[in-house]
């Protein structure tokens, strides 16, 4: 990819990726957001799996998210629903990978729901 061509977003990302890996024992938890909605997946980089994925618009969040007003109040229940289906897998320790966004607003909220759904990072 040629230097010139590459966004903030994308030369924060990179800088991250360069120190953030996830094992099968710590798993990385990357956040990607969209103008509407939220994505997060527990990825294993060692076998390059996705061991899990939670978003905005699979089946079992949206039941949840119907009466929840705000883009902000969504991403903290995702984040929640995302640490239980971890722990119910095992994965109770993560690396957090905030995708190049910066660590406020949704992915901020996000990362509080997970923290308060149990997970550690």
């Amino acid at each position: 990819m040629n230097k010139k061509n590459l966004n903030r977003r994308d030369k924060i990302k990179f800088k991250i990726r360069k120190k953030v890996n996830g094992t099968p024992e710590r798993p990385r938890l990357v956040v990607y957001r969209s103008l509407n909605n939220i994505y997060a997946q527990l990825v294993d980089d060692v076998h390059s799996k996705t061991l899990l994925s939670v978003s905005s618009l699979s089946k079992e969040c949206i039941d949840g998210l119907k009466e929840i007003k705000g883009k902000v109040a969504k991403s903290k229940v995702i984040g929640k629903m995302l640490a239980g289906k971890a722990i119910a897998t095992d994965y109770k320790e993560v690396v957090f990978d905030r995708n190049g966004y910066l660590y406020h607003g949704r992915v901020k909220a996000f990362a509080d729901g997970a923290r308060e759904g149990g997970l550690k990072f």
